[in-house]
């Protein structure tokens, strides 16, 4: 395949990703579909530091874009520009290795939940492990179904930015040899 082609076919695939990363963050703030818990202060930790929306959404749709511009004929498919999308992709490796560890502590440390009268993580630092032994769920009593929606989307993040960072180290090695090979596109120099 051509490096060019390949350039485009990653950019393609990485822009629905991005979104569902962002889309999965931006849920996340509202458990249950309630703005009153990100009001009161009631979300993770791990939502609040974004993976998916400024590492596995913003930090990828960036190179996204310009390793779609590199996969055409003009300015951008030459020898420099696969240069630039080399450094490119590897920001969108940083921004899907961002996403991916906060997506890791997510699962690993639980939701935050009411349990009797007090917020709090309960399956942090637990001594049973909440993902494999689905009794210990009912703990939280709100907000509802809160465990199943943060196994949900956390689960999802991890499997987003597992695949963003594939694509993008993959894009990094097009780019090489794009860079050294040229972009074989049609007048392109």
């Amino acid at each position: 395949m051509c490096t060019g082609k390949c350039s485009r076919f990653i950019a393609v695939t990485l822009y629905p990703l991005a979104l569902v990363s962002i889309i999965c963050n931006i849920v996340l703030f509202f458990p249950g579909g309630d703005v009153k818990y990100a009001k009161d202060g009631h979300i993770t930790e791990e939502v609040k530091y974004m993976g998916g929306l400024i590492g596995g959404g913003l930090m990828v749709l960036l190179p996204a874009l310009y390793i779609h511009l590199t996969g055409k004929q003009g300015c951008c498919g030459n020898r420099c520009g696969m240069f630039l999308s080399i450094v490119l992709a590897a920001v969108g490796v940083a921004g899907a290795l961002y996403s991916f560890l906060v997506a890791v502590l997510g699962l690993q440390n639980g939701p935050l939940c009411k349990v009797f009268l007090l917020w709090n993580t309960p399956f942090k630092n637990g001594e049973r492990n909440y993902l494999s032994d689905k009794t210990w769920w009912g703990v939280c009593t709100e907000p509802k179904n809160i465990v199943d929606f943060h196994i949900g989307l956390f689960a999802t993040l991890l499997a987003v930015s597992c695949l963003e960072l594939i694509l993008c180290a993959i894009q990094m090695i097009n780019g090489l040899i794009g860079c050294l090979c040229g972009t074989c596109n049609k007048g392109v120099v």
